[in-house]
């Protein structure tokens, strides 16, 4: 019997618990329950659905300290964080659970004399839902429950780097009166994902790195079943030269270094106007400098650890292929002695290359790396000089100028100046390697469904 075992990466790896990993069978098992039950859970209608779904919503709440501690026990994240992506994700599952009912009421195209034509929603079935380790229980509660409104069952599968936070939420999914087998749950690496992805299931959702998305995509080509895909992205933050530099720096840092910068949609490149580059630098070096890394269960931490040694070793890897190729460190927040685990400093990086790793590939953890531009048309070539395209953010006084740029950059979301919110209402995905489709939103519940149209003579 195998187990997964979790760690502690702020802790030098200190055990935390173990879940015995799936087998092939286990697999195939709770994928047949999941489709002898798709057929009960669709006709139980969105409202019974919903009406079943949120006691579970409720628990959640009343549970928040107790998942966010897990969180930050498991992945190194800050316990400040930790508590806002559970009240956060939360408070995104109450707008799915009132919202299921309008994104799915038929709506009406023609409606004459003659004949009255309309749009139903219908559940695709089973979804296999594969979420990561960077927001454990945000990124859960997004796989799953869309899919359980709409109507399909769900086999789920959380990260190896997160499994107790899994288990927890398993264990409290489960202490509520849902029909069997419309929730289950499976554990293991990326093997498990792999079998579940091949089992007999009508849809792949999907949150995690490019080179494992475009593997399920190739997998759901071979099943011919429907995806939804949000993977890596290289998000730009274009400066120009007649912003408030004291007001833009700490949201840049935010976007930038947030869970250590291990969040698909933080700002991973940082392109400036020449003109106030080299102040811009120097207030965002004054934030780093001041960040105090350490516990993440202090509440007076600034910065936890990565998740994982291996991801301090890639971090590691493309710090050094940046010097070894001429970049400059330009500040670096000092790691305290006596820390042991996954811990890596804040850094910020001049001189790049486009042939540094920081540039052509994604960076999942506390890099910044800092160009110039000198004109608009540079600063959208620079931008878009990426294989991703998930979201950005544009910062200028100049609201058509930032508009005009905003229109130009290839990505799913753009964010101009302070704003900030990734909000429940507005769908959330990427262009070229960073997706297919669009969760959240009404058009995001509408993407885990089969679109049928009914036509009726009068």
């Amino acid at each position: 019997m195998a187990y997964l075992i979790s760690t502690n990466p702020a802790e030098n790896y200190k055990v935390v618990g173990k879940v015995k990993v799936s087998t092939d069978s286990e697999i195939a098992s709770k994928v047949t329950k999941a489709q002898k039950v798709k057929t009960y859970w669709k006709e139980l209608g969105v409202k019974g659905r919903v009406k079943l779904l949120e006691p579970i919503r409720d628990e959640f709440r009343d549970r928040k300290d107790e998942i966010a501690k897990l969180i930050s026990i498991e992945t190194g994240k800050v316990i400040t964080e930790s508590i806002s992506e559970v009240t956060r994700y939360t408070d995104e599952l109450s707008w799915f659970l009132e919202n299921g009912p309008r994104a799915l009421a038929d709506e009406i195209t023609l409606d004459d004399e003659k004949s009255i034509h309309r749009i139903v929603y219908e559940p695709t079935g089973v979804a296999a839902c594969i979420a990561p380790w960077n927001f454990p229980f945000g990124m859960s509660v997004w796989g799953i429950f869309p899919n359980l409104v709409v109507g399909n069952p769900v086999v789920f599968k959380i990260s190896e780097e997160s499994p107790m936070v899994g288990k927890l939420m398993e264990e409290i999914i489960l202490n509520h009166k849902l029909p069997e087998s419309v929730f289950s749950e499976v554990y293991g690496a990326g093997y498990v994902g792999k079998k579940l992805s091949e089992s007999d299931i009508n849809l792949i959702w999907f949150t995690g790195s490019t080179r494992t998305g475009k593997s399920l995509y190739k997998t759901a080509a071979d099943k011919f079943i429907k995806v939804v895909l949000e993977m890596g992205g290289s998000s730009p933050c274009v400066v120009f030269d007649d912003i408030n530099i004291d007001l833009a720096a700490p949201v840049i840092f935010g976007g930038r270094f947030r869970h250590c910068g291990q969040v698909c949609s933080a700002l991973k490149r940082l392109i400036v106007h020449e003109g106030v580059e080299g102040k811009l630098t120097a207030v965002l070096s004054n934030i780093v400098e001041k960040q105090k890394i350490g516990d993440p269960l202090s509440v007076s931490t600034d910065l936890g650890s990565l998740v994982a040694k291996r991801q301090l070793v890639l971090i590691k890897e493309q710090l050094q292929d940046a010097l070894d190729k001429g970049a400059v460190i330009v500040a670096q927040t000092k790691i305290p002695k006596g820390l042991k685990g996954a811990f890596f400093p804040p850094t910020l990086l001049t001189n790049i290359k486009k042939n540094m790793r920081v540039w052509k590939e994604e960076v999942f953890g506390p890099l910044f790396p800092i160009v110039t531009f000198k004109n608009e048309k540079e600063a959208i070539e620079l931008t878009n000089d990426t294989a991703y395209g998930l979201t950005g953010r544009v910062m200028s006084a100049d609201l058509k100028r930032a508009e005009r740029v905003a229109a130009k950059i290839d990505a799913g979301t753009i964010s101009i100046n302070y704003e900030s919110r990734f909000l429940a209402c507005d769908p959330f995905g990427g262009y070229k390697d960073s997706g297919i489709g669009r969760e959240r939103g009404i058009h995001g519940l509408q993407e885990l469904c089969q679109v049928k149209v009914i036509q009726n003579s009068k």
